[in-house]
């Protein structure tokens, strides 16, 4: 049996913790859908297309590397009907901390009473990476700090030219 992996998130931009939670997904789901979402309350640093570009890239590489299936998608509304709508059985969810974990069990509980079939698999973080927080790389970024070692090459890059 197939199982199918959906790990949502904004990505913006995507940092070696995401990184990290996508590459160990992988080692327990058969195909992995990254799911960037946009939602229109929010106002993202990056643009939805930008961010979809950045994991289309790096999931090239992981399509080269693994025998996996590897998609991304952009979605607005729930995450949780997003998984369903693309066939995914497990929410792949990444854990800093205490607080990520609290939140992530009360949305665990919340998707599997809208969504029965549907499991949430929590994966904390490599020590490495804990620390890592989309917020805090672009705020480094954009008051000049050095950000490369937080993201992947490829993303720094991207986010170096395009502050120039």
């Amino acid at each position: 049996m197939s199982v199918t992996g959906f790990y949502p998130g904004s990505f913006d931009p995507l940092t070696n913790g995401h990184v990290d939670i996508i590459g160990r997904a992988l080692n327990i789901v058969d195909e992995l859908i990254i799911g960037v979402g946009v939602h229109h309350v929010k106002s993202p640093y990056l643009s939805g297309e930008e961010r979809v570009q950045l994991l289309e890239t790096y999931a090239d590489e992981l399509r080269q590397k693994q025998a996996k299936d590897v998609k991304v998608i952009q979605f607005s509304g729930l995450a949780v009907d997003a998984a369903v709508a693309y066939g995914a059985k497990v929410l792949v969810r990444g854990l800093r901390d205490s607080a990520d974990f609290a939140y992530e069990m009360q949305m665990a509980g919340m998707n599997r009473a809208m969504a029965n079939g549907i499991e949430t698999l929590l994966l904390p973080s490599n020590g490495e990476v804990r620390h890592i927080a989309a917020k805090l790389v672009r705020q480094i970024e954009q008051l000049g700090g050095d950000f490369h070692k937080f993201v992947p090459p490829h993303v720094a890059n991207y986010l170096a030219e395009k502050k120039s």
